[in-house]
């Protein structure tokens, strides 16, 4: 995808929420959520990511067995490519050392939370900094505003030049091999997303009439921006915030895929387990499909929920 097309993704993003009311006068979340709650695809997204979330909060808790332990460990034998499939008291089976595959699927679905989470709000905050600081001085600061915004706005268009992946890998080369530098990684390629959406939404908030109206009144530019423009900038910013949750599992996953993530191989991480699960897929698949579908599905209902809400907040849909 080229810069000029991710450009005008993100700025179209940023228009939807121009108008602060709509013609019935009704909040723009309230008529948003209204839509949502009549949104077959934005339901299917939240049961998705409801069923995620709590899977990862309590499952540590329910797993069957330890998710480290190989109490099963001579009764594989990968070389000889004999694994154990589901059973009673396995439901999943074994992987190639003789774990639970049941029990490392439920645990690791907080690990993969935890790294789309805690990624998305690296991305999020440095990116709300760049763009906000961008889109003041587009919106208020003057020429030499302008002058701060066209530098700024150029190096983030040299980071979305880069294929988001590469950034992440080149990140994380250069960081070395840890859980959180997968974080900061995949947080990175965030950033001039977030930043770009921002400061296209304050621009389209800029020449509104309350903006105008507060100049006229002596109010300063300082508190314009802070306490009106921003806060009124903020709905594409958390459509997007939602679609990245989803992006970044999937780049996580990918990184740990590659052997960047966490140098720990015992600690259970969907990621992780798909890139063991590799060697033996000819005679254990299922050892790669059970990771490989806890990856999409999740990030499937981020994406659903997520594009309903860019659908809800989209004025030309709203009547």
């Amino acid at each position: 995808m080229s810069v000029a097309t991710k450009t005008d993704k993100i700025q179209r993003l940023a228009e939807l929420t121009a108008t602060k009311e709509t013609s019935t006068g009704a909040s723009l979340w309230r008529e948003a959520f209204r839509r949502l709650r009549h949104s077959k695809m934005a339901i299917i997204g939240a049961v998705i990511i409801a069923v995620f979330v709590v899977i990862a909060i309590i499952g540590p808790y329910v797993a069957p067995h330890s998710p480290t332990a190989q109490t099963w460990r001579g009764e594989v034998f990968p070389n000889r490519g004999e694994f154990v499939g589901p059973r009673a008291g396995n439901w999943f089976g074994l992987d190639h050392i003789g774990r639970d595959m049941f029990s490392r699927m439920l645990v690791g679905a907080r690990q993969t939370l935890l790294v789309g989470v805690v990624s998305t709000l690296i991305g999020l905050s440095i990116g709300f900094l760049i763009g906000g600081l961008s889109g003041a001085a587009a919106t208020l600061g003057g020429n030499a505003g302008r002058r701060v915004d066209s530098v700024i706005m150029r190096l983030i268009d040299m980071m979305l030049a880069l294929p988001s992946l590469l950034l992440a890998v080149s990140v994380a080369a250069v960081m070395g091999q840890s859980l959180a530098t997968v974080m900061i990684a995949v947080g990175v390629v965030q950033v001039p997303v977030f930043a770009r959406l921002l400061r296209g939404s304050m621009l389209a908030q800029g020449g509104a009439d309350y903006v105008l109206a507060a100049q006229s009144l002596g109010v300063r530019k300082r508190r314009i921006v802070l306490s009106q423009i921003v806060p009124n900038s903020l709905s594409p910013v958390i459509v997007q915030a939602t679609l990245s949750l989803a992006t970044a599992i999937i780049e996580a996953a990918a990184l740990s895929y590659l052997g960047l993530g966490n140098p720990d191989p015992a600690v259970p991480e969907w990621g992780v387990m798909l890139a063991q699960a590799q060697r033996f897929f000819d005679n254990a698949p299922m050892m790669a499909v059970y990771p490989a579908v806890g990856i999409i599905v999740t990030a499937l209902g981020f994406t659903l929920l997520g594009e309903a809400m860019r659908e809800a907040l989209d004025p030309k849909l709203r009547g």
